[in-house]
């Protein structure tokens, strides 16, 4: 039977290879000219001979505190698998999966079109008991539609979005530095405003189910800079020790919030693929990428998962006799919810149990 929590907080860094989680710094990345323009500046921060190092180095909390405390999944070099189920291996497929427990083959881009389906947050929402009680924060700009705020009633605030200047006392400084520091890109905010807008409407409105996606990494890595994606990495790690001390620290949310770590999709393993990530079905419809990836980004399908909490057994490294699914995912945070999946949308996929109380 598990043990439920209250609440679930659920963090998606974009695009972060479970080779850098479980390895730290990768040797034939950090040491190329192409991708790194200061390696010894940057080795001193990320490199060391031992991968366990390297490890610590770069996600400290997650892989050293989190993840002994909780589980973690996607050690592919010890015996611990995970990996999408669609068939595509980038971003909106993986969210939609991440977020409705199934596999639509017809999102098949990262288009700004409203999904068909309907997510959890979405699911729980019309529930009496999670009424108004589901948010996300994200820095793309895509998620509006991939939780389709033209249907469901839950808050989403995401790429440029404002936060309510009434919500906590530095809202308004926050959203004028979000105009004034200019974002690399155009449909993708600094994860610094998501996380700490995410933060702050945590703390104020005490949501049950929390999702908050953190997106530089991807984008990064897509620009070919290794040194920054690896900075963005260690941030976004430094993000997660304060979530979780501010989650136990908080009334309300202390002791019975699960938090679950994740990534929509992985990369490629080597210097000439590693800053992209796509199945060979996906890439069939490019010629360029027909022709520069004949077999796809080979690895990209492959993700990682930690989680902490009430609802989590503290097992550390997970080894699995099957390969665990990233639509597992949604069931898992509903039964940490004390939900049963089932009764939510009997064709989501099961969770998983061998992390679960």
């Amino acid at each position: 039977m598990v043990v439920a929590a209250e609440k679930v907080v659920l963090v998606t860094l974009d695009g972060v290879r479970w080779q850098e989680v479980f390895n730290g710094a990768d040797k034939n990345l950090i040491n190329n000219k192409d991708f790194v323009k200061q390696s010894a500046q940057l080795k001193n921060q990320f490199w060391h001979e031992s991968s366990q190092k390297r490890q610590q180095l770069l996600m400290p909390f997650l892989t050293q505190t989190l993840a002994r405390q909780g589980v973690i999944i996607g050690d592919r070099d010890n015996g611990s698998m995970m990996s999408v189920s669609n068939p595509w291996y980038f971003s909106y497929p993986g969210y939609n999966e991440i977020l409705t427990g199934e596999v639509d083959e017809n999102i098949n881009s990262n288009d700004k079109v409203f999904n068909p389906n309907k997510t959890i947050l979405e699911q729980l929402d019309v529930q009496p008991e999670f009424k108004n009680s589901t948010a996300l924060f994200g820095s793309w700009d895509v998620f509006s539609y991939i939780v389709n705020t033209q249907r469901s009633n839950v808050n989403v605030n995401a790429g440029f979005m404002p936060i309510a200047d009434d919500l906590f006392a530095d809202a308004p400084l926050l959203n004028t530095l979000q105009t004034e520091i200019p974002s690399p890109w155009h449909n993708v905010r600094l994860d610094s405003f998501t996380y700490r807008f995410a933060k702050a409407y945590m703390l104020a409105k005490k949501p049950r189910l929390l999702v908050i996606s953190l997106g530089e990494t991807d984008d990064f890595a897509h620009d070919g800079h290794y040194d920054a994606y690896l900075k963005s990495v260690k941030q976004s790690d430094a993000f997660l020790k304060d979530l979780w001390q501010t989650i136990q620290s908080t009334a309300g949310y202390k002791d019975n919030t699960t938090l679950i770590i994740t990534t929509d999709h992985g990369r490629g393993s080597h210097a000439n693929d590693w800053q992209h990530h796509s199945s060979k079905r996906a890439l069939a419809k490019s010629e360029q990428g027909r022709k520069a990836f004949p077999e796809g980004i080979i690895g990209s399908e492959h993700i990682w998962l930690a989680a902490i909490g009430p609802a989590i057994k503290g097992k550390g490294l997970i080894k699995t006799n099957n390969e665990l699914k990233q639509a597992q995912i949604a069931a898992t945070v509903l039964k940490a919810l004390g939900q049963n999946p089932d009764t939510i949308n009997p064709n989501m996929a099961p969770a998983i149990n061998e992390i679960l109380k």
